[in-house]
């Protein structure tokens, strides 16, 4: 019998075989190649050797190796290569291990240790030896040793249909092994001992490998022998039974020998009881107690996978709050795939009602949890946890109250659609599933039928929900366990039409409503067959079922609401909302069924009622539905489009007539239009625009009035706004529909030559109304225009259309400054400054329909930069409000820049600059020429400087010439403007290349050095010895272009005093700088930065060449006097080269400059120089090897899996002299490269690995008791 502490004792291993395993190969030969031929790795003796020494001199086994026939040709081979083949029956391979196992059992439970040692990755094995004579942690801390993996991977861990397979065979194998096993050798107290032992001891190790593979095998063990002690309860049951019926016999009919028997079997049956139980508790505690906890995730959730398996098929004695908890409290797990299993485990359980019965005081205890798993971060958790209260929900009717239940309604309008489908499923259970005794009866459909009252309970739901706008989401949520009442059209109907019965509480104008929708929502679900927007996830082909039922259910739509939706229209004809529904349902009608179905009449009684409702309506929604019916019915495929097209035909001509007459008494000169006037002329305009949109109406010549009555508005200025906005939008309309007729060349001949003079006539009629005093005029006439001048760009020519170039319109720089005004004026503004309504809710509501509004004008304006209609450089006053305006329209605006970007990056980026420039400029004339760095505006463009940076990517030569091309444009700003405090002060935009130091980190090391040349071309020899606060700007920006870069390691000193040396990084080495120094010093990939190539060529005015000085050490720049620095870097020649210009901030700034004579400076620097060299000699000395390095070839990609070095592989002789060297070296500029680990996964992963309970849970979980 085994106990939990038996399993760490001193347990010595029998006695027999000498021979040692060879490791396994196959991480090195993956198809078993070595096997084959019979070759071994260096240093591992031969897989033929090892043959001879496990398997000789077995009797019955002959032929047989590791308990495999050699005729499958598997000779040779450990069973972990057989179960990773995969090509043998489980069965089969048990079988010969049990045959082996009985002719030797030392040899067999050897080869099964070293089972378990290879699955788990390493490459060690246990031999005789140690089998023998070293206890069980002294073999695992041996095999730990030998574990010398370098990729940190294990089978378990492995990706891969082969490693897939190879998990599912090894939980077979072992699985396999006990059944088979169970009647004889799992009591011998030998083979079960030895693997719970091992299993034991290796799921205490800290390498993840053997924990991780060895815990897996103790749980799926754990499972065999769960079912075996379920065999032997229900043998014992059995056994019980047929010795009560023989003992009840009478006397003389009674067996007492078959009494006898019963009791000994009896008796042999609770010994084996006790035995398995017994195993099942070392197991459970040496195991699973300590690894439910375990760090890695994987690993937890096994076990909480397993013991839900021990609880659905044991239940009599697993079911019970012992082991519950452990799955309650495991659902506080920090990660997701933990709870997950948790959630199924339950699942499992609350399937079967008897056992659901048996988890009442576990529900009331972690319920709440899981109502709040319902909301879970982790998508498939609050799946399954929606799940698994519908089962609670199903077992029990009064665990869940009111207000888990309503936690979980809601969800029913996610826009995650498995959560809102797992909602649905929950809801429909709790609402719909339950019929009492009086509902038996009940008609299948009707107003009275089952489903009526089903209806209503959904409609009642809809509404207290009070989600109105989102019945498509509610229905697509209850489609998968709901369809056959959303699709009872005809209860639908019945309700909406039939009167009330007597007593019946009849349906109020809301619940009307609502269900009118909701009937709606599932006509589009049954039509469409797919989810409602922001639902969808791809496009899914439907299966021939699925289109069959489509069909099916389109055919029954017709038919019914043919007959129905005249009916309907004329009850509700003057309710918006119901008829604006209504009316979108003949667009999934099959019109056919029209004339097959002879429904003609009801088309007719459909087209007469929709001529009323255009006639009462003059809202746009009602107006607009009315206009796409008439194009759903106009279809020329179908026999009914003559019936249709008359019917259209005749309402037009109406409409037209009546907008004629009464505009032409609405413009009588001489007289003042009243409002009824204004109202008719207002409505007939409404409902014109509204079906032009779907319609061409272009034989009704409408643009030469709707043009006379926006010209009349302009010159009396006392139009309606709204006649003025709909004149506006029915004329951008006919314009539309004869571009279309051009395009498509069915025009006459003059007819673009009449579409151009229109175009470009609106749209100055249109940009004279930018400058109305209404802002909803303004705002259509913007919104107008930007579509006009984006149609009629030039991209208008594009796909083989060249015919319509003179078309294409360019905006003039005045409508431009227009369109850019506009914005600046009606988007970008505070939101308190915008007009909102008295009402909190509303003003809300009416602050957030402004935003979006603001946001499509922006994104109009947007569009005509990124298509190249306006300048690109309009673009900057947009750019420079990202920061202030981040939260509004920071997507658009960086979207925009993005785009921008691909058309021109270097345009894009002179764009960026200007942004900066001209938010610096604001700052100065708001602030003064007194820059404070420290203060909120500088500290707001720095930081927007800094935004700007990161979206140029990491690729720094895609972006070369661009963010070489800022940098120029930012230093001619600087240095643009002298300065206001006279001769000597710095410039008045110095400040701004502290906002340009930002961009250095995108220069590529040739180009800063450029970029530095072209700077020095601005700069003066006073300005170079200048130290005052005032000028740090400038030292910092040239500090940027030395030292500021990740892979740029200089000598500060050759970096500030050369700008013709060649500066060598501490990783390059000698001969490779000197190959690179001519392409960095000619290297420019612009045509038109043609600066940066003749700076190479030219000296600079101020700037001598200087030795070319290299260093291998970075000196700390805290210990350099100011003299070595800076005083060197700038002296300044006695006079100019002939052949050097001088730029106009010399001759303006500095006429008097001393002369100093350029021998000495040159003496004076290279003195210097040795002198800080024979400084840093020592240090040289100590970081010898670094300098060895240089001359190291390493492998490409040798660190490039490694995700943090490991730098305990460089080990230093003392402290003092690590000290010495860190005292030389700046840190934050050298890139260390250190030695590539042998075995550098194998130091991560024996790391102490316990579990810390703050790590994966609450602390209120640890502590709580469960009862």
């Amino acid at each position: 019998m085994i106990a939990a502490q038996d399993l760490h004792s001193e347990l010595q291993f029998p006695q027999e075989t000498e021979s040692q395993l060879s490791s396994d190969t196959d991480f090195e030969d993956p198809d078993g190649r070595s096997a084959k031929t019979g070759k071994a790795r260096k240093g591992k003796k031969a897989l033929g050797d090892k043959a001879k020494g496990v398997g000789a001199g077995r009797g019955p086994g002959v032929g047989r190796v590791n308990g495999h026939h050699q005729e499958n040709g598997m000779e040779n081979m450990t069973l972990f290569e057989v179960v990773k083949a995969g090509k043998s029956a489980t069965q089969a391979v048990v079988d010969d291990w049990i045959e082996a196992y009985k002719h030797d059992r030392d040899v067999a439970l050897l080869d099964l240790i070293n089972f378990f040692i290879q699955c788990s990755g390493c490459r060690g094995a246990v031999s005789g030896e140690m089998f023998r004579n070293m206890q069980n942690s002294e073999i695992i801390r041996k095999m730990t040793e030998e574990f010398d993996e370098d990729s940190g991977d294990y089978p378990l861990t492995l990706s891969g249909p082969q490693w897939k397979k190879f998990r599912i065979s090894f939980s077979d194998f072992i699985a396999v092994l006990v059944r088979q096993c169970q009647y004889s050798i799992i009591y011998d107290e030998y083979m079960m001992d030895t693997i719970i032992s091992l299993l034991t001891g290796l799921s205490d190790s800290q390498v993840r490998a053997f924990r991780h593979t060895s815990t897996l095998a103790a749980m799926k063990l754990m499972t065999a022998l769960v079912n075996v002690a379920l065999n032997l309860s229900i043998n014992m049951d059995n056994t019980q039974r047929q010795y009560e019926a023989e003992r009840n016999k009478a006397v003389a009919k009674r067996a007492n020998d078959r009494l006898e028997l019963l009791l000994q079997k009896r008796k042999e049956l609770q010994e084996n009881q006790d035995e398995i139980e017994n195993m099942m508790n070392a197991i459970f505690k040496g195991v699973f107690v300590h690894r439910y906890r375990d760090a890695i995730a994987e690993i937890r959730a096994i076990c909480i996978e397993e013991i839900g398996v021990w609880m659905k098929l044991y239940s009599d004695a697993f079911l019970n709050d012992s082991y519950l908890k452990y799955v309650g409290w495991t659902m506080h797990d920090k990660q997701g795939e933990v709870r997950l299993k948790c959630l199924t485990a339950l699942q499992g359980l609350f399937y079967s009602r008897e056992l659901g019965a048996r988890l009442e005081l576990f529900t009331s205890r972690f319920k709440d949890r899981i109502v709040s798993m319902t909301l879970d971060k982790e998508y498939d958790v609050a799946v399954q946890a929606i799940k698994l209260l519908t089962l609670v929900l199903q077992s029990s009717d009064e665990v869940l109250t009111a207000e888990d239940c309503e936690s979980v309604y809601h969800l029913v309008y996610s826009a995650h659609r498995p959560i809102a489908v797992s909602a649905g499923e929950f809801l429909f259970k709790k609402l719909f599933s339950h019929q009492g005794p009086e509902e038996e009866g009940l008609p299948r459909r009707g107003r009275q039928s089952l489903n009526g009252s089903l209806i209503k309970t959904t409609v009642f739901f809809f509404l207290e929900s009070e989600l109105h706008e989102h019945g498509a989401y509610l229905v697509d949520s209850l489609w998968d366990c709901g369809s056959d009442l959303l699709k009872d059209w005809e209860t639908m109907i019945s309700l909406l039409l039939d009167e009330p019965m007597p007593g019946e509480e009849a349906l109020t104008d809301r619940q009307e409503t609502a269900l009118v929708e909701i009937m709606l929502c599932a006509i589009r679900q049954a039509c469409e067959c797919h989810p409602p927007v922001g639902r969808a996830t791809g496009k899914r082909v439907l299966t021939a079922k699925e289109k069959k039922t489509q069909l099916d259910d389109r055919t029954r739509i017709t038919e019914m609401f043919a007959v129905a939706l005249p009916l309907l229209l004329a009850k509700y004809c003057v309710d918006i909302d119901k008829v604006t529904n209504l009316l979108q349902i003949p667009k999934y009608f099959d019109l056919d069924i029209y004339t097959t179905g002879r429904l003609e009449k009801h088309l007719d009684a459909l087209l007469r009622q929709i001529w009323e409702v255009q006639d009462k309506h003059t809202d746009t929604e009602v107006l607009e539905a009315c206009s796409t019916t008439y194009h759903s019915l106009c279809n020329e495929e179908f026999t009914i489009f003559n019936r249709v097209d008359i019917a259209r035909s005749q309402l037009l001509d109406e409409l037209v007539d009546k907008f004629d007459r009464l505009l032409e008494d609405f413009l009588q000169e001489g007289e003042e239009p009243d409002e009824d006037d204004a109202y008719q002329v207002l409505s007939t305009l409404k409902k014109i625009s509204a079906f032009h949109n779907a319609h061409d109406l272009s034989k009704w010549d409408l643009f030469t009035s709707n043009y006379r009555l926006l010209n009349t508005g302009l010159q009396n200025g006392d139009m309606p706004e709204q006649i003025v906005i709909h004149a506006m939008q029915c004329t951008h309309y006919i314009i539309l529909w004869h571009l279309a007729k051009v395009s498509d060349g069915t025009s006459l001949k003059g007819d673009m030559v009449t579409l151009r003079k229109q175009m470009r006539a609106f749209c100055l009629m249109c940009q004279r109304y930018l400058n109305s005093i209404n802002t909803a005029v303004k705002e259509q006439a913007f919104t107008i225009l930007c579509d006009l001048l984006l149609i009629f760009s030039h991209q208008i020519m594009s796909s083989g259309r060249e015919q319509l170039e003179p078309l294409v319109y360019t905006p003039d720089s005045s409508l431009q400054a227009e369109l850019l005004n506009f914005i600046l004026d009606q988007v970008f503004i505070d939101q308190d400054d915008d007009s909102s309504t008295d009402g909190q809710q509303d003003d809300e509501a009416s602050k957030i329909e402004a935003l979006h509004k603001r946001r499509n004008l922006l994104a109009a304006y947007c569009k005509l930069i990124v298509y190249n209609v306006v300048e690109m450089n309009t673009g900057a006053d947009i750019f420079k409000q990202y920061m202030r305006y981040y939260n509004d329209y920071g997507d658009i605006i960086k979207d925009t820049m993005s785009k921008t970007r691909q058309i021109d990056k270097v345009q894009c980026a002179k764009t960026l600059v200007l942004s900066l420039q001209m938010l610096f400029n604001d700052m100065l004339s708001e602030l003064g020429f007194n820059v404070d760095r420290s203060s909120s505006a500088f500290c707001g463009i720095k930081e927007l400087a800094r935004r700007f940076s990161l979206t140029f990517g990491l690729d720094q030569m895609k972006t070369r010439e661009a963010i070489a091309m800022l940098h120029k444009d930012g230093i001619e700003f600087a240095f643009k403007e002298p300065s206001p405090q006279g001769e000597g002060g710095p410039p008045l935009n110095v400040a701004f290349l502290d906002i340009l130091s930002e961009f250095s980190s995108k220069l590529i090391r040739q180009d800063k050095r450029t970029v530095h040349m072209y700077l020095e071309r601005f700069m003066t020899f006073q300005m170079a010895l200048q130290r005052e606060d005032c000028w740090l700007p400038l030292i910092s920006y040239r500090n940027s272009l030395q030292v500021g870069g990740d892979d740029d390691t200089m000598s500060i000193i050759s970096g500030i005093s050369s700008r013709g040396s060649t500066v060598r990084s501490k990783k390059s080495k000698p001969a490779a700088a000197s190959k690179r120094k001519l392409p960095e010093e000619n290297s420019c990939s612009s045509t038109d930065a043609v600066w940066m190539n003749r700076e190479q060529n030219v000296q600079t005015p101020v700037m001598m060449h200087s030795p070319h000085l290299t260093s291998t050490v970075l000196r700390d720049p805290k210990k350099m006097r100011p003299e070595d620095s800076y005083a060197a870097a700038y002296a300044m020649p006695t006079e100019q080269h002939p052949h050097q210009p001088v730029p106009p901030q010399q001759q303006q700034h500095h006429p008097h400059q001393d002369t100093i004579d350029y021998n000495t400076q040159v003496t004076w620097m290279l003195t210097q120089r040795q002198q800080a060299e024979a400084r840093q000699q020592q240090e040289r000395v100590s970081m010898h090897y670094a300098k060895m390095r240089n001359h190291i070839r390493r492998g490409s990609g040798l660190m490039e899996d490694d995700e943090e070095p490991i730098v305990e592989d460089v080990m230093m002789s003392s402290e003092d002299r690590l000290e010495d060297i860190n005292e030389g070296m700046d840190f934050d500029t050298m890139d260390i490269d250190l030695p590539a680990s042998k075995n550098r996964r194998e130091r991560t992963e024996l790391k102490p690995d316990y579990f810390d309970p703050s790590s994966i849970m609450d602390d209120s979980v640890l502590n709580v008791s469960m009862f």
